[in-house]
């Protein structure tokens, strides 16, 4: 095999969502400002940037405030729409109640926010980091962590292109590259893969929870003009879930521009249930009929699917390490009960930036960032996510509705600056789940493909693509495991909680059962290498430019 090829650079990061992005542009404005030379690279696995990247998104625009103070006419598509109205509804199974705002504290308000796509979002950030001089490389996925001579991570690596499923190097064969850098920020999102293996190499998760996480699957839909209100934001609660689930979660619905809506349904993934199965659970919720009144004369035109990190302030990991750093949510700051983490996520991104510019005008390199832990110590993401800490645990512990008035009961004393004695804490989604036999079966509606429709046209809308001739991306540490194990005795769940139907028991009816990985149907949403209950299953990069391509999302 051909030696790699290097390239040294100031700073790395790794991955161009909202947190790298931010880490990028914050670099180079203080570089500027400074007079400095400084190198920063940032790599993105997805074929451009904003590909894979996918929110609800109702966003706080305080981070964007502070990195662009006016993106507002600097023609961000954000600015399109500004939220104009904030619902919730508690749902049952054929009505709606709307929850009175005012019995929550101030700080879960969309006041100021603006509803749009995150993707278009990331888009925009890319061009100011490109126009300030950031080398941005989208198809090229990190695929190694690089340390040097002394354990200091030095960079990374991308993946090599053009290896065949067996393994073997084909015609358009090209070895991957190194990227060298003094520090390499780590912004893969939740559950990144190059991120696990130095939260274990570094022991960074030791004296914090276990992160924990919901699967988010969203869905893009033209709607009638007469329905269309742009800015109007709906969050639901309560049905389709009820006791049989085993299950928490909501639904989310806000009216952006153009016609648009964007709607979506997370499910916690500590669900106990196997045979329950979240995309089922968004088709059956968009069925109530007051989602339905409003997708009623529409159309679906796009689809996608993403873990969300749910862990909040206990779970955030131990952030900055010999030579590297994680920020956004591969290291997890989404504060839940807002279903807000763009601001926090870019924040982490600036804070990490001004402690690695600080090191590098320093003549530092592969050291540990103290100053970046310290700073969101002192900073106004750690208050936030401290006024929450609890919310998560109290609905887990005491279910949806005493759970929900004891959350509140705490954010109002939080908010009040009454800090409470305790604080909760999380086991890992892969816990706890029930033997089939004994979890209540699930009998979801057949699609009508109207409203609700099957995983597999699902998929198409989310175009997603993969070369079919190269290593399966999904690696399973047993083999036999799936069906030794897990199919006796939980039914197999993989073939239900991937929202993509990666997963499938072909053969069961002959007597023969066997576990087929469908891997080029990957939407990237890491929920198998997240709920698998063995941890048999791992994701990681495929080669690089692959999975799905969202356009508006």
């Amino acid at each position: 095999m051909s030696e790699r090829e290097s390239m040294p650079y100031d700073i790395v990061i790794v991955g161009a969502g909202p947190a790298g992005l931010s880490a990028a542009i914050r670099l180079k404005q203080l570089a500027n400002d400074a007079g400095r030379d400084l190198s920063v690279c940032v790599l993105e696995k997805g074929s451009e940037v904003g590909a894979h990247i996918l929110s609800g998104a109702v966003i706080d625009p305080r981070s964007l405030d502070e990195l662009l103070p006016e993106w507002r006419t600097m023609g961000c598509p954000l600015a399109q729409t500004p939220v104009t109205e904030n619902h919730h509804w508690v749902l049952t199974e054929r009505k709606k109640i709307d929850f009175p705002h005012f019995l929550l504290p101030p700080f879960m308000n969309n006041k100021g926010t603006y509803t749009g796509s995150l993707g278009s979002l990331t888009r925009w950030l890319a061009e100011q980091a490109e126009g300030l001089g950031v080398e941005i490389f989208p198809g090229f996925a990190a695929a190694e962590v690089l340390y040097d001579d002394q354990g200091a991570v030095k960079g990374v690596a991308t993946g090599d292109m053009g290896i065949t499923r067996d393994g073997e190097q084909g015609p358009d064969y090209a070895p991957g590259l190194e990227l060298h850098a003094r520090y390499t920020l780590f912004a893969e999102g939740a559950r990144g893969h190059l991120t696990k293996t130095v939260k274990a190499r570094y022991d960074l998760e030791a004296d914090c929870d276990p992160q924990i996480y919901g699967i988010g699957i969203k869905e893009l839909w033209d709607i009638p003009a007469d329905k269309h209100v742009p800015g109007r934001v709906i969050h639901t609660q309560g049905w389709p879930f009820n006791d049989d689930s085993f299950a928490n979660g909501g639904g989310f619905l806000y009216h952006q521009a153009n016609g648009q809506v964007a709607l979506g349904f997370v499910t916690w993934l500590s669900y106990k249930n196997p045979h329950l199965s979240p995309f089922h659970e968004m088709q059956r919720w968009k069925t109530h009929p007051a989602i339905r009144a409003i997708l009623e004369g529409g159309k679906r035109v796009s689809y996608g699917a993403r873990a969300i990190t749910d862990g909040g302030l206990q779970s955030v990991p131990k952030l900055a390490f010999p030579g590297g750093a994680l920020i956004g949510c591969t290291a997890g700051f989404l504060n839940v009960p807002r279903i807000k983490g763009t601001h926090t996520a870019m924040k982490s991104g600036m804070m990490a930036a001004e402690a690695a510019f600080e090191a590098v005008v320093a003549d530092r390199s592969g050291d540990t960032l103290d100053a970046y832990p310290a700073a969101y110590k002192a900073s106004w993401v750690y208050e936030e996510l401290s006024r929450v800490r609890n919310s998560v645990p109290l609905v887990k512990k005491f279910g949806e509705v005493i759970g929900t008035v004891l959350a509140g009961v705490t954010m109002w004393a939080e908010y009040l600056r009454i800090r409470m004695p305790f604080t909760m804490h999380h086991e890992p989604d892969h816990v706890g789940m029930l033997r089939a036999d004994i979890a209540p079966k699930i009998n979801y509606p057949k699609p009508d493909g109207v409203i609700s429709f099957d995983r597999l046209s699902s998929v198409f809308l989310s175009n997603t693509n993969h070369e079919e001739d190269q290593p399966v991306h999904l690696k399973l540490a047993d083999p036999e495991r799936p069906i030794a194990y897990n199919l006796p005795l939980y039914d197999e769940p993989a073939q239900r909680y991937c929202p993509a139907g990666v997963y499938e028991i072909v053969g069961e009816d002959d007597g023969d059962p066997k576990f087929q990985i469908n891997a080029q149907n990957c939407v990237h949403c890491k929920t198998c290498d997240i709920k698998d209950m063995t941890q048999n299953i791992n994701w990681v990069s495929p080669q690089g430019g692959g999975g799905p391509n969202y356009p508006n999302m």
